[in-house]
């Protein structure tokens, strides 16, 4: 690395500011003359991993949020067909209910909120996640970054007291959520999740220099240290790369998380929600992928980038996203071919 753009890297990073820099230069290198990893890919890999996922208990509980989106405006969306809206407490905790107001069906998503509690627009009901009548209050959990719901009629699992939640960076950490819909299920983000042979081929702007150093057996009994996918994955910034080795993992049925267990960034994750929406207008089903990108390091001046966090996190969502309509075109294939038989 040059000297400029040495001084340039230092600057303008938070990961930069200790004694060696995380970059490496990359040598400009033709998509075309990568090393292909259909080989690698084997289906069989693919929909056993798949399917121990999907085995995986839940408790019943959906992610349907990033946290920091509900505040003083409730929140209207539908989970697996169920229209639900969540707002805040009065002393701030997650509430959520019925989107219908048990009077006469208005929509609760258009109330205001005053002193913790939803007044319906339509004649003043006010509701504070007490029972009204039919009306009661859904189970939810917020963990700090992401909103969950639990639904037991749609789940139809044992019911737990919280969510399968994944290990995540201790303090300091800064993290940002990205949200894309697609025409399909959740199985077919998780199976996206599931192939990391793809990621340089399909996003070479973002990843270079991957292979798979561990990929689990294609059998459904496998037990969870061996239940892993381990990645050797250059991240791309322009001309720079960042080397890490990360491992995927499926800890409940509709998510896969990344933790980056070796290079820059060692704790940070990257989890993959896939919430089940319901069906489209056109019948097909929608799903929504919520990513949580949870960034930390050991640096020793990466606790500033605090100050700097509502900058970052827009870049960071605006990077997930990116690379999401490339991954729901991929996701949207696989659920129109099983769809096609």
């Amino acid at each position: 690395m040059t000297g400029p753009l040495r001084r340039w890297a230092h600057r303008i990073s938070p990961f930069t500011a200790a004694r060696t820099l995380p970059f490496t230069t990359l040598a400009p290198t033709a998509w075309s003359a990568q090393r292909p990893t259909y080989g690698d890919a084997n289906p069989g890999v693919i929909q056993a991993a798949l399917r121990r996922a999907v085995g995986r208990p839940s408790g019943n509980w959906f992610v349907f949020a990033d946290s920091a989106r509900i505040g003083a405006k409730p929140l209207g969306t539908c989970v697996a067909g169920v229209p639900i809206v969540a707002w805040r407490g009065s002393d701030g905790a997650l509430l959520a209910g019925p989107r219908a107001c048990p009077h006469l069906g208005a929509d609760l998503a258009l109330s205001p909120v005053e002193c913790g509690a939803l007044i319906c627009p339509w004649h003043g009901l006010r509701l504070d996640g007490r029972r009204h009548g039919t009306w009661r209050a859904l189970p939810t959990f917020d963990d700090g970054v992401l909103s969950w719901v639990r639904l037991d009629a749609v789940g139809g699992e044992t019911p737990t007291e919280a969510p399968v939640l994944p290990v995540r960076p201790p303090e300091p950490r800064l993290a940002a959520v990205a949200t894309v819909e697609g025409v399909c299920e959740p199985e077919d983000i998780v199976a996206n999740r599931l192939d990391p042979w793809h990621g340089a081929w399909f996003h070479p702007y973002s990843f270079t220099a991957l292979r798979v150093r561990q990929a689990p057996a294609a059998t459904d009994d496998l037990s969870p240290e061996d239940d892993r996918f381990v990645v050797d994955v250059t991240f791309k910034v322009g001309r720079l790369g960042v080397p890490v080795v990360a491992e995927f993992t499926t800890p409940e049925p509709r998510t896969v998380v990344m933790h980056i267990v070796d290079g820059e960034g060692v704790g940070s994750v990257v989890e993959t929600h896939a919430t089940p929406l319901g069906p489209g207008p056109d019948g097909r089903p929608r799903t929504a992928v919520l990513e949580a990108v949870i960034a930390h390091s050991d640096r020793k001046h990466f606790g500033k980038s605090a100050a700097v966090a509502p900058l970052l996190r827009p870049l960071m969502r605006m990077a997930a996203a990116r690379l999401w309509r490339d991954d729901l075109a991929y996701a949207e294939r696989l659920y129109q071919l099983r769809s096609m038989g």
